[in-house]
């Protein structure tokens, strides 16, 4: 069953404390609830070059834990980080796709090794920072969203297994953020007012693009416009997504109008990136083709004959009605009541049913009339 934070008195629960504000106010809660709290700080990557924060979270971890009388333990993932989730963001990127590292660092490392750890350590139960909520729905674990739905990280959760959310407590799931911050500031915690984190973890504040070169050689090609007229030459399909604007280095040309220029696909046998202008029908999809999908318990009910629900391609992007078909092997089929911009292959469609998160799958296509009646091409596929 899932567990509230009603029930925790003289429980065992590991924390993990990143370092920051959420999961320093979520030790607070689990202290006030009367839980036997441990805290567990893990360093996922291992960079001298300036860009990493890795020391200083755990020093900052240290501080909040010193100031609540907690006691910290510290875990290197960096090696299962590294192979089970960067290897597959590299891997994406070769194929022309749009990764998001973070729900499978959620699967992998922090409701998977972290987890197993936690229990090596003595935990009952494990807690996070994160800002869902988990509830016992028909005898099943299942997850919810956060009551604040700007703070909603249920899309970065939607992968991880009904069995690891059992026995999982979100502690900030009911509060606003900021009451987090107040909570912090009351209890004097030092991370009161640190900045929160942003994008992808391993890249920090460093140009995307430098990063990736470390790792990805450059494949230079050319730029076209649905008609097939080469308008620019880009420096590698990994370093664009649907709906960009910058960086595209096009303009000022005779034979085009004024307005601006947008990634509305790519071509990945021939190298090409596959641009338009303006706010443009090929922008938009009127469903997409998934794989790989993940159900927080068993599929739902009637998929195979479709399903209404609700679904987002993008974090804080609005619910958008949908209807849904499954089959046996993982793969989704999804036509949206609304057209969808930008949407990318590579990232995940992830599915609700109200409040209730109920899994997701990866983006392998996006279907659009327009794109299918200019020849097909278009279609943004990896």
């Amino acid at each position: 069953m899932a567990h509230s934070l009603d029930n925790l008195a003289g429980r065992t629960v590991v924390l993990g404390l990143s370092g920051g504000v959420d999961s320093a106010v979520a030790a607070i809660l689990l202290k006030e609830a009367g839980a036997t709290v441990q805290a567990l700080h893990m360093t996922n990557w291992e960079d001298d070059d300036g860009y990493c924060t890795a020391a200083d979270d755990l020093q900052d971890a240290r501080a909040v834990c010193e100031r609540l009388g907690i006691p910290l333990h510290h875990v290197n993932f960096a090696r299962e980080y590294r192979e089970r989730v960067f290897a597959h963001f590299l891997d994406e990127y070769r194929r022309g796709r749009t990764p998001n590292p973070d729900v499978l660092c959620n699967r992998e490392i922090k409701f998977g090794e972290f987890r197993r750890h936690a229990e090596r350590l003595g935990g009952e139960l494990l807690a996070t920072g994160h800002y869902a909520r988990t509830a016992t729905i028909d005898g099943n674990p299942a997850l919810l969203k956060a009551a604040d739905a700007g703070k909603d990280q249920s899309y970065f959760l939607h992968a991880v297994a009904g069995e690891a959310l059992a026995t999982t407590i979100f502690p900030l799931g009911e509060l606003q953020k900021p009451d987090v911050r107040r909570l912090a500031h009351e209890h004097g915690l030092p991370v009161h007012d640190k900045k929160d984190s942003t994008g992808i973890c391993f890249i920090g504040e460093r140009p995307f693009r430098e990063f990736l070169s470390r790792f990805l050689p450059a494949q230079p090609g050319p730029i076209r416009a649905p008609d097939g007229r080469e308008v620019g030459t880009h420096e590698g399909l990994m370093y664009y997504t649907p709906g960009q604007r910058q960086g595209l280095a096009i303009g000022g040309r005779r034979d085009a109008r004024d307005a601006p220029w947008y990634v509305v696909g790519k071509d990945v046998a021939s190298n090409t990136l596959l641009v338009d202008q303006g706010d443009t029908p090929l922008l938009y999809s009127d469903g997409l083709h998934a794989e790989d999908a993940t159900w927080i318990g068993r599929p739902p009910d009637g998929l195979a004959d479709g399903l209404r629900l609700s679904a987002k391609v993008r974090y804080r992007q609005a619910d958008q009605p949908c209807t849904i078909v499954g089959s046996d092997d993982g793969r989704i089929r999804v036509r949206f009541d609304a057209p969808q911009r930008a949407v990318a292959p590579g990232q995940y469609v992830v599915f609700y049913d109200g409040d209730r998160c109920l899994g997701g799958a990866t983006i392998t296509e996006t279907r659009n009339a327009a794109r299918e009646a200019a020849g097909g091409h278009h279609a943004l596929t990896a």
